[in-house]
Formats: C-alpha cells, sequence, structure tokens
C-alpha cells in the first residue's frame, strides 16, 4: 500500500487537532510535542519554498516574454540602421527618387522598433522577481510562531 502524500495534506491539521484536544489531563511528553512542532515547522518551510519557486518561475517567464520584444527592437533597429545607410548611399551617390523611398522605409522601420522597445520597457518593468506573497507569508507565519510560544 503506498503511503499517502503530505503535498496537498494541510501542515496545521494535526497541530490544531492536538490543540483542540488538549487538556489539563494531556498525557503527551514534552519531546513529542517539540517533535510535532518541529515536523510543522519542517513542512512549513518546504511549503514556502515551493510558493518561492512557483513565483521566481512566473516572474522569469514574464521577463522572457518582455525579453523577446527587445530582441525584435534589436532586428528591427539593425534594418533600419541598414535602410539609412541605404538611403545615405543613394543620397551621396545621385539626388533620385530611390533614396527618399528607402529613407522612408528606414524610418518606418525605426518606428515599429521603437514603439517595440518601449512595449517591452513597460513590461520589463512590471515583471518582480522578488517573492512578495512568499515574503508575506513566511512573515504570517513567525507571527503565528511568536504567538504559540507566549
Amino acid at each position: 500500500m503506498k503511503e499517502r502524500s503530505t503535498i496537498d495534506k494541510d501542515p496545521f491539521d494535526d497541530f490544531g487537532a492536538a490543540r483542540g484536544s488538549s487538556k489539563a489531563g494531556d498525557d503527551r511528553p514534552f519531546s513529542r510535542i517539540l517533535q510535532e512542532i518541529v515536523n510543522h515547522l519542517t513542512e512549513i518551510i518546504r511549503s514556502e519554498f515551493r510558493l518561492a519557486q512557483t513565483e521566481v518561475r512566473r516572474d522569469l517567464t514574464q521577463v522572457a516574454k518582455a525579453s523577446v520584444l527587445f530582441v525584435v527592437a534589436g532586428v528591427f533597429a539593425l534594418y533600419a540602421l541598414g535602410f539609412i545607410l541605404v538611403a545615405a548611399v543613394y543620397a551621396l551617390g545621385t539626388v533620385v527618387a530611390p533614396w527618399i523611398a528607402a529613407l522612408i522605409v528606414g524610418v518606418g522601420i525605426a518606428m515599429a522598433a521603437a514603439i517595440c522597445l518601449q512595449v517591452g520597457r513597460t513590461r520589463m518593468k512590471r515583471a518582480s522577481l522578488k517573492p512578495d506573497e512568499t515574503i508575506e507569508s513566511l512573515q504570517e507565519n513567525i507571527t503565528w510562531m511568536k504567538k504559540q510560544t507566549r
């Protein structure tokens, strides 16, 4: 028979049951109580670690998606530079319409690059690699533990 995983189990179930049933005549030895506290703390730490992993993974995905726009902006900027240089060559070579066309295309691609760069920058600012939920949860756990030890 397989042992049931403790991942989905609420780590405070056993503690709440033990606390609710504690009476003046509770015969549990201090070592057993201490062992239960350590077990619960271990499960809390594991849960916090899993939460931090999930948050960091989510934030890294957001950063990766924003980075794609930076790459696209870089490619467009290189094309814009190429077309502007072609326009300069045409302008210096002869004063005819082909250089005007190349200049218009170059400016258009430069504008597209600027738009992609701005959107990517905005998305990058929104991404936070700090695991805020984990920090908040740890602070709540510390507060809870302080109340339990009083």
